[in-house]
Protein backbone atom coordinates (compact mmCIF):
# COMPACT_ATOMS: atom_id res chain seq x y z
CA UNK A 1 0.00 0.00 0.00
CA UNK A 2 2.63 2.90 1.11
CA UNK A 3 4.49 2.01 -2.29
CA UNK A 4 1.45 2.62 -4.26
CA UNK A 5 1.29 5.98 -2.64
CA UNK A 6 4.92 6.66 -3.48
CA UNK A 7 3.69 5.96 -6.85
CA UNK A 8 0.81 8.12 -7.07
CA UNK A 9 2.54 10.87 -5.61
CA UNK A 10 5.61 10.94 -8.54
CA UNK A 11 3.05 10.68 -10.89
CA UNK A 12 1.28 13.55 -9.47
CA UNK A 13 4.60 15.17 -9.24
CA UNK A 14 5.05 14.60 -13.04
CA UNK A 15 1.57 15.46 -13.97
CA UNK A 16 2.65 18.95 -12.46
CA UNK A 17 5.92 19.33 -13.79
CA UNK A 18 4.69 21.17 -16.80
CA UNK A 19 4.17 25.36 -16.62
CA UNK A 20 0.77 25.68 -18.52
CA UNK A 21 -0.62 23.12 -16.13
CA UNK A 22 0.78 25.13 -13.40
CA UNK A 23 -0.72 28.01 -14.92
CA UNK A 24 -4.10 26.42 -15.39
CA UNK A 25 -4.27 25.68 -11.63
CA UNK A 26 -3.44 29.39 -11.22
CA UNK A 27 -6.19 30.41 -13.37
CA UNK A 28 -8.66 28.19 -11.62
CA UNK A 29 -8.05 29.88 -8.39
CA UNK A 30 -11.05 31.82 -8.62
CA UNK A 31 -13.69 29.66 -10.08
CA UNK A 32 -14.57 27.12 -13.77
CA UNK A 33 -13.41 28.78 -16.56
CA UNK A 34 -14.50 27.18 -20.08
CA UNK A 35 -11.72 26.25 -22.59
CA UNK A 36 -12.29 29.06 -24.89
CA UNK A 37 -11.19 31.70 -21.80
CA UNK A 38 -8.16 29.35 -20.50
CA UNK A 39 -7.37 29.26 -24.18
CA UNK A 40 -6.87 33.19 -24.49
CA UNK A 41 -5.41 33.60 -21.70
CA UNK A 42 -2.78 30.93 -21.73
CA UNK A 43 -2.62 31.88 -25.34
CA UNK A 44 -2.34 28.77 -26.93
CA UNK A 45 -4.30 26.81 -29.25
CA UNK A 46 -7.17 25.31 -27.76
CA UNK A 47 -6.22 21.20 -29.00
CA UNK A 48 -3.10 22.05 -27.25
CA UNK A 49 -5.05 23.13 -24.21
CA UNK A 50 -7.09 20.04 -24.34
CA UNK A 51 -4.10 17.70 -23.93
CA UNK A 52 -3.28 19.36 -20.82
CA UNK A 53 -6.73 19.13 -19.41
CA UNK A 54 -7.50 15.89 -20.07
CA UNK A 55 -3.98 14.66 -18.22
CA UNK A 56 -5.33 16.78 -15.60
CA UNK A 57 -8.89 15.28 -15.33
CA UNK A 58 -7.61 11.70 -15.57
CA UNK A 59 -5.01 12.72 -12.40
CA UNK A 60 -8.56 13.94 -10.90
CA UNK A 61 -6.83 17.70 -10.35
CA UNK A 62 -9.67 18.86 -12.57
CA UNK A 63 -12.98 18.24 -13.04
CA UNK A 64 -15.62 19.26 -16.01
CA UNK A 65 -19.64 20.26 -16.52
CA UNK A 66 -20.79 20.89 -19.78
CA UNK A 67 -23.19 23.89 -20.45
CA UNK A 68 -24.36 24.00 -24.15
CA UNK A 69 -21.03 23.29 -25.97
CA UNK A 70 -19.23 25.11 -23.56
CA UNK A 71 -17.11 22.83 -21.08
CA UNK A 72 -15.92 24.04 -18.03
CA UNK A 73 -13.39 22.96 -15.66
CA UNK A 74 -12.64 23.56 -12.14
CA UNK A 75 -10.33 22.12 -9.07
CA UNK A 76 -11.59 18.72 -8.07
CA UNK A 77 -10.22 20.31 -4.81
CA UNK A 78 -9.20 24.16 -3.42
CA UNK A 79 -6.07 22.15 -1.81
CA UNK A 80 -4.15 22.03 -5.07
CA UNK A 81 -3.58 25.61 -4.13
CA UNK A 82 -2.51 25.50 -0.83
CA UNK A 83 0.54 22.65 -1.94
CA UNK A 84 0.71 25.39 -5.28
CA UNK A 85 1.10 28.23 -2.96
CA UNK A 86 3.24 26.78 -0.48
CA UNK A 87 6.02 25.52 -3.40
CA UNK A 88 5.87 28.83 -4.74
CA UNK A 89 7.07 30.77 -1.40
CA UNK A 90 9.78 28.25 -1.19
CA UNK A 91 10.93 28.86 -4.66
CA UNK A 92 10.20 32.73 -3.94
CA UNK A 93 13.10 32.49 -0.68
CA UNK A 94 15.36 30.49 -2.98
CA UNK A 95 15.36 33.32 -5.29
CA UNK A 96 15.83 35.62 -2.65
CA UNK A 97 18.88 33.55 -0.94
CA UNK A 98 20.62 33.11 -3.98
CA UNK A 99 19.82 36.69 -5.19
CA UNK A 100 21.84 38.01 -1.71
CA UNK A 101 24.54 35.49 -2.52
CA UNK A 102 25.17 37.72 -5.72
CA UNK A 103 25.26 40.68 -4.12
CA UNK A 104 27.67 39.50 -1.66
CA UNK A 105 30.49 38.54 -4.41
CA UNK A 106 29.67 42.10 -6.53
Amino acid sequence: MEEQIYIYHAQMCKMLSHPKRLEIINLLRDGEMNVTDLSLKLRMSPANLSQHLALMRDRKILTTRKEGNAVYYRLTNTRFLQAYDILREILVEQIQHDASLVEKIT
